[in-house]
């Protein structure tokens, strides 16, 4: 049953989004690990479609912020406005008062307004004027940068990216799945025939059995060589820190489950680690000028960690 679900979601999207059944799991596994995700790649790709897909395919509800540099915090969590009537202070609730939040091209924003998501990616709520307000359940932030485009943006600091569990492409399509799109959006748009295969509750139910997936001693080891290894790798300038650890093992938990599987394998480990790892290493100067990416690092770091073998 629970696997039934996950496939009707996986099916719903690839209904829309074409040839990207890879990312769609991915994407899937942060939910379901209630983690947030970052999709780092260039415009026209399907960022926004594929969120808009998944949102509608669990029955939740959606909003989108363009995240611009005049956007203020107030304008994500929310503001009291006095109300004249009633004599007293009302609060409106912003865009972040969803169950799946697209922070578009995060990078365009200020620095200040970008961490006023950290409280509620982190704590699942929002403090305005001294006032805590709980966010809906599941609460789900999918935010996108342009990785090319450097004009007129703010990077993320290093604090921000690490509350995001996976950072993931979409990469071009190959000429047949290119043509599927063409054929596919001639006449219609899929994303408006698109019905729930799911509830918001079935995610929440999904959520629990995810912490019940078994992860062994010897993967729990073997993810903590991977993270170790991070940290004394001197092309590195920072390491994983123990919150990589908890996502890494959350992830597999939750991509086993995918697998119709109730505890987690050493190549869930491995398929997870660079959506998961990298995008928490900082490189050195010296490594970035050689043009080493922080996934090259990883498989590095994959290549030498002896894999586990797992008891029969």
């Amino acid at each position: 049953m629970v696997y039934e679900i996950c496939k009707r979601i996986i099916d719903n999207i690839s209904g829309v989004i074409v040839g990207k059944e890879s990312s769609i799991e991915l994407l899937l596994t942060g939910l379901i690990a209630e983690g947030h995700v970052l999709i780092e790649d260039i415009p026209g790709l399907g960022k926004t479609l594929l969120a808009k897909s998944l949102a509608r395919s669990i029955g939740a509800t959606f909003k989108r912020v363009q995240f611009t540099p005049d956007l203020l915090p107030s304008d994500i969590t929310g503001f009291n406005i006095y109300n004249q009537h009633s004599g007293r202070f009302i609060f409106q609730p912003g865009p972040v008062m969803t169950n799946v939040l697209l922070a578009d091209e995060i990078n365009r924003t200020i620095p200040r307004t970008q961490s006023s998501l950290l409280e509620s990616m982190e704590e699942r709520q929002v403090t305005v004027d001294g006032k805590t307000y709980p966010l809906p359940h599941p609460f789900f932030v999918i935010a996108t940068q342009n990785p090319i485009e450097l004009e007129g943006t703010f990077p993320l600091p290093e604090a921000q990216l690490d509350r995001f569990l996976m950072r993931i492409n979409l990469g071009y399509p190959d000429k047949n799945e290119e043509i599927t799109i063409l054929e596919r959006f001639q006449n219609k748009d899929p994303l408006k025939e698109l019905t729930p295969t799911a509830t918001p509750e079935d995610i929440v139910n999904l959520q629990w059995i995810r912490r019940t997936i078994l992860v062994s001693r010897p993967v729990m080891e073997y993810i903590t060589s991977i993270v170790a290894a991070t940290r004394s790798k001197d092309t590195l300038r920072l390491g994983v820190s123990p919150r990589g650890s908890l996502g890494l093992m959350r992830a597999g938990q939750a991509y086993a489950l995918l697998r119709e599987r109730d505890y987690v394998l050493p190549d869930d480990i491995k398929r997870l680690a660079i959506p998961v790892l990298a995008h928490r290493l900082l490189l050195k100067d010296e490594e970035r000028l050689k043009n080493k990416t922080q996934g090259q690092i990883i498989e590095e770091i994959l290549e030498d960690t002896p894999v586990p073998a797992l008891p029969t």
